[in-house]
């Protein structure tokens, strides 16, 4: 209908200017002939004139011969040629007159006439010049000039009817050329006035048109902001309800696994273990997509080692394709270099969900990783990756399907391996990320190779590989810990843990609870459940931090596992965030990583001691090292070589307007200062530098309290240096 009034609209406008066209050269036709006539009119008129100057001149010659035979004297004839020529100048006048048949026989018969008076009277004067007085009034009194002066005058009083005519017809023709115009101009004048309203017309109504779509679209966007916003309550608290039972599923399977039971009773657990993972992975793959189309999704860039990296997803998946009694192997080309810079924790999670898929969907035979050198440019080495396997395959239809979200090639693969059909989909996601690309071959039971292509830049850092802690020797004395939670499933699971490790904790309900009891003892560190009643975790930290004014660690413990959570601790006070289904290993290392452990037995390798050390703290660096003083040595080295560089980094970089390396160096500088314990005490001001929007006063009051911190912990990292 649109399409048909926009046309319609063009035909109007079209025939408009076609009309005004057509009037305006009617218009300009017709002022034409007005000014043609009238300047005929006025020829006419010229006419009139000259005929009545002839008669009035003949008249006059005439007297004055008369009166000169009357008087008997002789006419002046310089005088009396002027007068005859101003006759026949007059009579010549009359040539033009405009060619008619009934005018020119007279025009004809004025000249004869006019010339056989100026004759005759030639002859009156001769006569009266040579015969004397009498002889001239004999030919005066015969009439003949007389006769032809009336002559004259009739014939000029006939062509001044004839052309008197003319003029009636010319005022007339005047006067109708004149109306024609004056009304073609007010037809014209019409014409754009309906024209210029229409046009008003047409525009206000689409003024207003768009100010209703305005108007509509705001609704829309509002309704797109709550239904988004629906929508990641809808995931919190989905997250929330089915994260605090998994918990305690994944937690309570843990402990059960440590008891001696029955081969049915194990397999039992297990099945429960492996559910309940399998649960945790469809919960991750959701909050995963979530945080990618929050746009919250960010990839790192760190050294990382190549050849480890798919050393550790070959040793995680050997148990399970070895239950199957499927080949795995893994390879890296010899010219692939070893240390990249980029995010190893998304290629780790993407060939988690690929290997995993290969895993599922391969009945027998092999799956093989290979990891090639597909270019170096610029010290930019283009990864090839392929994860092939001898699977049930897929179809060629459907390959161009499995990466959209909730798709799977075929719809019997989700009734009988299970699966969302979004882990394909957020590798996608990942990959692209990381400016790749994805590609998928398959042949229906030959199996299906996965082609990643991937840029890393080389790092010219070494990968120091770091001994992970045997957490079952560390002891926690003298440590005591504050757990603020209110699910009691939660509670016993975290109690079961902790008298396990032989940790000393007291549990509070919830942070009216946790405030009190904070206010009574001192604690080493805080364990904040988020959502509780009567007061919630945040509102509890920021009492901690303001009205009790506690430089306590605080770990947030939640199972909001959205978009921008982390951030959201810790912007609150929070040092860090492990959302639920607590992780035994991960929260130990947090604890660890927060409180001062006086004895961590580490396989009979002693640590060095802390130290008198205002600032830098070395449990983490002593937990890492396992007692090899020559790794304590390098990276202490590495630190009082990296933080000067990276302060300098930063105050050229914010000289040189350039925010957004502002925002990388502080990034990178949380991984170069956490070897020297200094995350708590610096973090809150990194992550001003990372993430706020600063003026050159804010920068410079932030910077200042980095530097003074940094070079006072220089200064105790040289004293330590010294020491090994």
């Amino acid at each position: 209908m649109s399409r048909y009034f926009r046309y319609l609209l063009l035909a109007i406008f079209v025939a408009a200017v076609l009309l005004i066209v057509f009037l305006q050269f009617n218009s300009n036709r017709s002022i034409n002939n007005l000014i043609t006539g009238n300047e005929r009119l006025l020829n006419d008129l010229t006419t009139k004139n000259n005929l009545q100057h002839l008669q009035t001149d003949i008249i006059i010659l005439e007297n004055k011969i008369s009166g000169a035979v009357i008087r008997g004297v002789s006419v002046d004839s310089t005088q009396l040629k002027a007068e005859i020529g101003n006759i026949r100048s007059t009579l010549s006048s009359l040539d033009e007159l405009e060619s008619d048949v009934v005018t020119d026989p007279l025009v004809k018969r004025l000249y004869g006439l006019v010339d056989e008076k100026i004759n005759y009277t030639q002859e009156v004067l001769d006569s009266l010049k040579t015969k004397g007085k009498s002889s001239a009034e004999k030919m005066i009194n015969s009439q003949f000039g007389k006769q032809l002066t009336d002559s004259i005058k009739s014939v000029c009083t006939r062509i001044d009817q004839l052309h008197q005519q003319t003029v009636t017809s010319l005022i007339e023709e005047a006067d109708s050329n004149g109306k024609k115009a004056k009304t073609l101009g007010t037809i014209m004048a019409v014409i754009a006035v309906i024209a210029s309203l229409f046009s008003f017309s047409y525009v206000a109504f689409k003024v207003r048109q768009q100010q209703q779509l305005i108007a509509r679209l705001n609704i829309s966007e509002k309704k797109a902001k709550v239904a988004a916003q629906a929508k990641e309550n809808f995931l919190a608290n989905m997250s929330h309800e089915i994260r605090t039972p998994l918990n305690a599923i994944l937690g309570f399977t843990n402990l059960l696994q440590r008891r001696n039971f029955d081969q049915d009773s194990k397999e039992i657990i297990l099945t429960i273990q492996r559910s309940g993972e399998n649960l945790l992975a469809i919960i991750n793959d959701v909050l995963d997509l979530s945080k990618i189309e929050a746009g919250m999704m960010r990839i790192e860039s760190a050294p990382f080692s190549i050849r480890g990296l798919i050393h550790s997803i070959e040793t995680m998946f050997l148990l399970k394709a070895a239950e199957k009694q499927l080949l795995l192997t893994t390879s890296v080309n010899s010219d692939m270099p070893d240390t990249l810079e980029g995010d190893a924790t998304r290629l780790t999670q993407i060939l988690v969900n690929l290997l995993g898929n290969a895993i599922k969907f391969t009945a027998s035979g092999n799956i093989v990783v290979k990891v090639e050198n597909n270019g170096i440019i610029d010290n930019t080495v283009n990864a090839l990756i392929k994860v092939s396997d001898t699977g049930i395959g897929i179809e060629k239809e459907k390959l161009n399907t499995i990466f959209e979200r909730f798709q799977q090639a075929e719809d019997t693969v989700t009734r009988r391996y299970g699966g969302t059909g979004l882990g394909l989909s957020i590798v996608q996601e990942l990959v692209l990320l990381q400016h790749g690309t994805i590609t998928a071959e398959s042949r229906p039971g030959a199996g299906t190779t996965f082609t990643i292509s991937i840029p890393y830049n080389i790092s010219s850092e070494n990968i120091i590989p770091i001994a992970k802690p045997s957490f079952e020797e560390i002891a926690f004395e003298g440590v005591r810990v504050l757990v603020v939670e209110d699910n009691e499933i939660n509670q016993s699971l975290i109690r079961h843990l902790f008298d396990n490790w032989n940790l000393a904790f007291e549990m509070a309900g919830n942070g009216i609870q946790a405030l009190e009891m904070l206010k009574r003892r001192q604690y080493d560190l805080v364990l904040m459940d988020i959502q509780m009643p009567e007061m919630d975790g945040y509102s509890a930290t920021q009492e901690i931090r303001r009205t009790l004014k506690l430089g306590i660690p605080i770990i947030a413990m939640t199972a909001h596992a959205l978009a921008g959570e982390r951030e959201k601790c810790l912007s609150y006070g929070m040092d860090e965030y492990i959302s639920k289904p607590l992780r035994e290993d991960q929260l130990r290392q947090l604890i660890t990583r927060f409180v001062k452990i006086d004895n961590p037995k580490t396989n009979g390798l002693s640590s060095s001691t802390a130290g008198p050390y205002r600032r830098i703290k070395l449990q983490y660096l002593n937990e890492i090292s396992m007692g090899n003083k020559e790794y304590e040595k390098t990276v202490t080295k590495q630190f009082m070589e990296i933080i000067p560089a990276d302060l300098t980094a930063l105050q050229k970089a914010w000289r040189d307007g350039n925010i957004s390396l502002v925002r990388q160096t502080a990034h990178n500088m949380k991984t170069s200062i956490s070897v020297m314990g200094l995350n708590d005490s610096l973090n809150p001001y990194l992550d001003r530098l990372e993430y706020e929007e600063m003026d050159a006063n804010t920068f410079t009051n932030v910077f200042s309290h980095i530097a003074h911190y940094c070079e006072a912990s220089l200064e105790e990292a040289r004293q330590f240096y010294t020491t090994l």
